[in-house]
């Protein structure tokens, strides 16, 4: 308890204005950095604020400057690392500037489910981020209403976007370009892919990668296997691939479907790295304490949330011009599970 009879913690606005000797109106527009107060006023305001603990509303601040604090996140997925791991940015990103976080949970790619999931977010004011990696994600970007502040966290785009496309990505093309040459670098024939679901194109970024560094080094050009997202689609295209013996190098879409991948060819008695190599994608914190430890690619997704926030924080408090930007450049990771190919 301190002098003036009020905790810390239950100090109003009114408490500061009765212990500064003001207004109530005129302690707001301290807080508000109004040019209208004199510095000795302003001086008494503060002190009485530290004095008393005071601590600004956020929600009654927003209200007053006729902006909410708060921003939404539109995503088909919270689990898988890549996902995950953005939330974690945007997070930590708006903590900082005392922005909330929320996040609506795209269900569906059916339009009409996607569409009142972009209007549910909508509705609670602020900004959005639309995870776009996904039919649904795709959908969602679409449709967000003219005038509301968006980012999109898309794929790598195939040509720069204009201005009025805010949008973040990480260059997917030129991570699975880098992790196949690794594997062609090592005396390997070719590379086969297990590829994970496209959101916006029947060829994603990833793949595109992966047949550029084939073409480029004369490299026959396998069909790749559709994968899913998870260690069972990496299991059921492992034993497919492992029941070729011409297989000796395997780039997968993601971590998870590398570790699928490991198992299945553990089932086929085909050692890793000893007959096959095997690379993953997105260096999810697991790859490095598989057995063998899994040679991957490094991409900053935690960066790529804080980044996104950044991006929206600007248009919110027009502080900045919107413009679209990669984040990040991506970093091959060489492991255990990558080798020479069998004499």
């Amino acid at each position: 308890m301190n002098v003036t009879g009020h905790t810390r913690s239950s100090a109003s606005i009114r408490d500061v204005a009765a212990a500064a000797g003001v207004s109530y109106q005129t302690v707001s527009r301290v807080i508000n950095g109004h040019p209208s107060v004199r510095q000795s006023t302003r001086e008494r305001v503060l002190a009485a604020i530290d004095e008393l603990g005071f601590r600004r509303n956020a929600t009654a601040l927003a209200l007053a400057r006729g902006r909410s604090r708060a921003v939404t996140v539109l995503t088909a997925d919270t689990t898988h690392y890549g996902y995950a791991s953005i939330l974690q940015g945007v997070e930590e990103a708006a903590r900082a500037a005392t922005y909330s976080v929320g996040v609506g949970v795209l269900e569906s790619a059916d339009e009409a489910a996607v569409v009142a999931e972009v209007q549910r977010a909508a509705d609670l004011g602020g900004g959005l981020i639309v995870i776009a990696y996904d039919p649904a994600g795709v959908r969602a970007l679409e449709a967000v209403p003219a005038g509301l502040p968006v980012v999109g966290v898309v794929e790598t785009p195939a040509s720069a976007p204009t201005d009025n496309r805010p949008w973040v990505w990480t260059d997917d093309r030129e991570a699975a370009y880098e992790a196949t040459r690794h594997l062609l670098s090592l005396g390997h024939e070719t590379v086969h892919y297990v590829a994970i679901p496209s959101g916006t194109r029947r060829t994603s970024t990833r793949t595109g990668g992966w047949l550029q560094a084939l073409k480029e080094a004369g490299a026959p050009e396998p069909r790749p296997v559709q994968g899913s997202w998870g260690p069972a689609g990496g299991h059921a295209a492992g034993l497919e691939l492992a029941r070729d013996p011409s297989v000796t190098a395997i780039l997968c879409g993601n971590d998870d479907l590398a570790l699928g991948v490991l198992r299945a060819l553990h089932e086929a008695g085909r050692p890793v790295p000893g007959e096959v190599s095997v690379a993953g994608f997105d260096d999810a914190p697991h790859s490095a304490y598989l057995t063998p430890s899994l040679t991957t690619v490094r991409l900053d997704f935690t960066g790529l949330g804080r980044s996104a926030f950044a991006l929206l924080h600007a248009a919110l408090e027009e502080s900045a011009p919107i413009t679209p930007h990669p984040v990040s450049a991506p970093e091959l990771v060489i492991r255990e599970s990558s080798g020479r190919p069998p004499a």
